[in-house]
């Protein structure tokens, strides 16, 4: 076995499972970078991936590499970038391991992500909603699941993975009703429901009573990211027809996480709690929604002087206001 095997088997099971303990998603998200640079650089080499060295991975490798997940495969930066940062990842603890292989590495490392133009979230509208979350026919078991799937993450602003991942057991609907979710670096947060929701959830929990560790949204087999992306697809359509904007809006499970966001900046929530809400880890995070609400830019642009008023001083109103000004 190689030193480049040996290390990569030792980042899995050794620094990702046991010390970072990361979560599969991160995992899988990890194996399959690494995946993808050991077969473009056995074409390259023209060696097994399983001989390879890690001197094989040097930088003009990994940045032919990353053009062609850009070029060839049609990545977008984004998804290049996370590929970078797995490679970045791996060769920091080679770094660790293999000093006579420390030029090759630190040249690996240095290469930098892209940069990429930062596009405008697309979240519903509030009629919108209202058509989406009126679709599902509630006259057959999946209908009702659905909808109850659909309030809940339009409600909470649950990414995808911790929506799949929730048990009858984590919600709790008397006094003070809320969700209970671990998100990502596995932090736990607590979401409160609103009354409408707490209501749709209820009646979903009573129609087919089970174990509390049983998911709260079964289906024949675990559901999935692509379960929830073709269900919101189907429902999407269905609602476009009360509501054209929506056939030419980007549809994805994490659209309404944007929109729980969005509602939340209407209401005039602060940016510090929406953070909080959506499990962010940076409040710097939560900026990109305050760009994509016009509403509160024309806010701000009503509150300026017009340009043809005069500048001036504050003159005090009466001779006893002056004095008590000057104490």
């Amino acid at each position: 076995m190689t030193t480049l095997a040996s290390t990569i088997q030792a980042f899995f099971t050794d620094c990702l499972a046991r010390q970072r303990r990361a979560s599969p998603h991160t995992v899988a998200a990890y194996r399959d970078s690494i995946r993808l640079l050991l077969a473009f650089a056995a074409r390259q080499t023209g060696k097994q991936p399983s001989r390879l060295e890690i001197t094989d991975l040097d930088a003009p490798l990994v940045g032919a590499f990353l053009d062609h997940l850009e070029n060839e495969r049609g990545n977008s930066i984004r998804t290049r970038n996370a590929r970078l940062a797995a490679i970045h990842a791996l060769f920091s603890y080679a770094a660790l391991r293999h000093l006579e292989c420390a030029a090759v590495i630190q040249r690996v490392t240095a290469i930098p992500p892209k940069r990429f133009d930062r596009k405008l979230v697309t979240y519903f509208t509030e009629p919108e909603t209202a058509a989406l979350l009126a679709a599902p026919d509630t006259d057959t078991r999946t209908g009702r699941r659905d909808r109850a799937l659909l309030t809940l993450a339009i409600q909470a602003g649950l990414r995808v993975s911790e929506l799949t991942s929730l048990t009858r057991a984590d919600i709790f609907l008397s006094t003070g009703a809320h969700v209970t979710c671990t998100g990502k670096g596995r932090k736990q947060r607590i979401t409160p429901l609103t009354p409408a929701t707490a209501k749709v959830l209820a009646a979903w929990l009573a129609e087919d009573p089970g174990n509390p560790d049983d998911p709260l949204f079964p289906s024949r087999t675990p559901m999935s990211r692509d379960a929830v992306e073709r269900r919101l697809a189907k429902h999407a359509a269905a609602a476009a027809v009360a509501q054209p904007s929506l056939k030419g809006k980007k549809i994805s499970p994490h659209v309404m996480r944007h929109t729980t966001a969005m509602r939340l900046l209407a209401a005039g929530i602060d940016t510090t709690v929406i953070a909080l809400w959506l499990g962010h880890e940076s409040v710097a995070t939560t900026q990109i929604y305050i760009h994509a609400d016009l509403a509160i830019k024309e806010k701000a642009l009503a509150r300026t002087a017009p340009l043809d008023v005069q500048a001036g001083r504050f003159q005090p109103p009466d001779a006893l206001v002056a004095f008590l000004e000057s104490l």
